[in-house]
């Protein structure tokens, strides 16, 4: 991605611990005149959304003046995805809620991955009312709901789901479902989904078979469900946007003539842009 945003030449550093991001940045920064300084990057991925944004932390109290390069943080490629998924479901509830999800009740399962928690925590800030559900216990989704709610101020509800009936009790209030699980797992089938009677969007980002959402497929876009309430949303429309959202973000980076500085809020803000 960053090569077809036009980066190069690229370096790949692998294991690297949070407690080395000061000499890396360091290096990286005082390997060129102040005058080309924008022209550097790093680039922060790894599978750790709150590791990422303190490696990011770290990379930016090693800087100052005029020694500052640009940072973007995208573990997984998840902050691009959640911010592509909370804009291509606001885009499809345009005529059903002008005002995107804002307002509405939001239940995020799978939300003990990197996509979901950021998910969750993207919608709270856009003004959903958020839950964040674990099928493996409270154990699972607790810790990230404090930990988010210490760094970002957003009040996220916490649920396990460990069999249908479970599943489909918080489905009874649920205005939007995020599917956030591992690919090729199915986290909720088409009666669960049922449940759902106030169901505005239910969008998955699963592209491998079968749908994480059961009745939701790949390609869909808006695309009315099976179960007569709501829209589906499918992993190929949130991809078609998280790809041009990375690009432009990356795009940006190495246009930059000052440093910036990129994480999921500005994902979320080009996603929306992109969306339209």
């Amino acid at each position: 991605m960053a090569a077809d945003a036009g980066m190069g030449p690229l370096f790949p550093y692998t294991g690297v611990a949070l407690e080395e991001v000061t000499g890396i940045t360091q290096d990286a920064m005082f390997s060129r005149d102040p005058a080309n300084a924008a022209r550097t990057g790093l680039f922060i991925g790894g599978r750790d959304a709150v590791l990422a944004l303190d490696m990011m932390d770290a990379a930016r109290k090693a800087m100052f003046a005029p020694f500052t390069i640009s940072v973007m943080v995208d573990p997984s490629g998840a902050f691009t995805t959640a911010g592509a998924m909370v804009a291509v479901v606001e885009r499809a509830l345009r005529r059903s809620h002008p005002d995107g999800i804002k307002g509405l009740t939001l239940k995020v399962f799978g939300a003990t991955g990197v996509v979901g928690g950021i998910a969750a925590v993207i919608a709270a800030l856009a003004g959903a009312r958020v839950t964040l559900v674990s099928h493996r216990g409270l154990s699972g989704v607790e810790p990230k709901a404090a930990e988010f709610r210490r760094r970002f101020g957003v009040e996220l509800a916490c649920a396990d789901a460990p069999d249908d009936a479970a599943r489909e009790a918080l489905l009874a209030d649920a205005e939007v479902v995020f599917g956030c699980g591992r690919a090729g797992v199915q986290i909720l089938s088409a009666r669960n989904l049922a449940a759902a009677g106030r169901l505005l969007v239910a969008a998955d980002i699963n592209a491998v078979p079968p749908s994480g959402i059961e009745g939701v497929g790949p390609k869909d876009n808006g695309t009315p469900l099976a179960t007569g309430r709501g829209v589906g949303v499918g992993a190929l429309a949130i991809g078609a946007v998280k790809f041009r959202v990375q690009h432009a973000l990356l795009t940006r980076l190495a246009a930059a003539k000052t440093a910036v500085y990129l994480d999921f809020c500005d994902a979320y803000d080009a996603a929306r842009q992109i969306a339209g």
